[in-house]
């Protein structure tokens, strides 16, 4: 009865040049000390992070807000644990909600967001962070534009000769707007009987020992670089 033969065993194969790995070449060990040391200064920073008070990386900068728009104060800070964010505005604090909207866009950037702008909204900003091992703080300006506007518009005057006539509208706007008034669509000439003062809201046309002559149809108007408006009313003296 003849044996069968015995099998043949199969050379184990190399593997691609691609895979080998010589832990003794000169390269792949400069590569492995780069390693370690960047493992070792990775962890250096996060603990010297996670051990430091916060800081302010990049500060709040003065923004411009359009009066129905949204404006937004970004800061980049550094803080490990999470720190506690306090927003506040000329000194009061801030809630977060619909006007004042509190954002974390990473784990290192915080910003405000405010809506709705109106010129309440001008005044000075202030971002304060705080952790287990300090506090820092940061603030900046938001500026308000809003076009110039005639809120409320003088009324029609009727006086009696020589008596004093007062016309007043209730102005605004942001830059504080240019003010004028005209009388039948001429510029009036200010005297010490005819003239107009200027305040922050509103605008006054004073008319002294009025006269017949000076019935007619005023105009006042308010101008500042974002817009116009104008409004008119009528004085009869008899």
């Amino acid at each position: 009865m003849s044996k069968a033969a015995p099998a043949k065993k199969t050379a184990a194969k190399a593997p691609p040049p691609a895979c080998t790995l010589d832990i003794n070449d000169p390269q792949v060990q400069r590569a492995a000390i780069r390693i370690q040391a960047s493992y070792r200064g990775h962890r250096s920073r996060r603990e010297l992070r996670e051990k430091g008070p916060p800081r302010v990386l990049e500060p709040l900068k003065d923004v411009v807000l359009i009066e129905g728009s949204a404006a937004k104060l970004t800061c980049r800070i550094s803080a490990f644990p999470d720190p506690f964010i306090r927003w506040s505005k000329d000194g009061k604090e801030l809630r977060d909600g619909p006007k004042y909207r509190y954002v974390f866009e990473d784990p290192d950037v915080v910003a405000l967001v405010v809506r709705d702008g109106e010129l309440a909204d001008l005044g000075q900003y202030n971002i304060s962070v705080t952790n287990p091992f300090g506090q820092c703080s940061d603030s900046a300006r938001i500026l308000v534009e809003v076009p110039a506007k005639i809120q409320k518009g003088p009324d029609n005057t009727k006086a009696r000769k020589g008596t004093t006539v007062t016309l007043t509208a209730e102005i605004m706007g942001e830059p504080a707007p240019d003010v004028g008034w005209t009388k039948d669509g001429e510029d009036i000439e200010e005297d010490d009987r005819v003239f107009f003062e200027i305040g922050s809201t509103t605008t006054t046309l004073t008319i002294r020992r009025a006269t017949p002559e000076d019935s007619g149809k005023y105009e006042v108007y308010v101008e500042n670089s974002l817009g116009m408006d104008q409004s008119f009313a009528r004085v009869d003296v008899a």
